[in-house]
């Protein structure tokens, strides 16, 4: 479960947005930024916290906005906003041929296995799914708000889009080199 320490401050600004998005986006800046600093301080590369850096520079934004328009309607989308900012994360990294699970992975796996075309390949599909799981989720939410369905689905749908990206993060690994040891 070491990947979803990444998505702390995600879920902690879902939780603390019930007190005011304003609120959710300080605090989730807050943990991301602690949780970042605590990595680098113990020698993590930037380029194994591309997930954290994102998490800052977006609640970095969002915790000015939230503050200066505390009233805004962009609020009712924070959701939304959210995993849109999640997916384009994601998506980019698979661009740029870095998938933001690499990092995740190398602390769980010997480093002998870091460079081979098992472990990228796990690490390609797993954040590949994770940025479908972030997009459609984000699309669900757009949804959800322009149907007026409440708090209530929102927050189920966020839970799934997390929930089910999780399990298939937890599943596939093993399952992919099943595959490659009976081939």
């Amino acid at each position: 479960m070491n990947y979803l320490r990444g998505f702390i401050p995600w879920i902690a600004f879902a939780v603390v947005s019930s007190a005011g998005w304003q609120w959710g986006a300080l605090t989730a800046l807050a943990l991301g930024a602690w949780l970042l600093i605590k990595d680098r301080q113990a020698g993590e590369t930037a380029g194994a916290k591309i997930l954290e850096i994102s998490t800052v520079a977006y609640f970095t934004a969002l915790t000015a906005f939230a503050f200066a328009r505390p009233d805004s309607g962009l609020q009712d989308y924070s959701g939304t906003l959210s995993f849109g900012w999640l997916a384009v994360t994601a998506w980019a990294t698979l661009a740029v041929g870095r998938p933001f699970t690499t990092g995740i992975a190398r602390k769980q796996a010997p480093q002998e296995v870091w460079h081979t075309p098992l472990f990228r390949r796990i690490n390609v599909v797993i954040t590949a799914f994770w940025a479908a799981s972030f997009t459609v989720t984000a699309a669900v939410l757009i949804a959800v708000y322009a149907n007026d369905l409440g708090s209530g689905v929102s927050t189920a749908v966020q839970v799934a889009g997390f929930a089910v990206a999780a399990a298939f993060t937890a599943r596939y690994p093993e399952r992919a080199r099943a595959r490659v040891s009976k081939a």
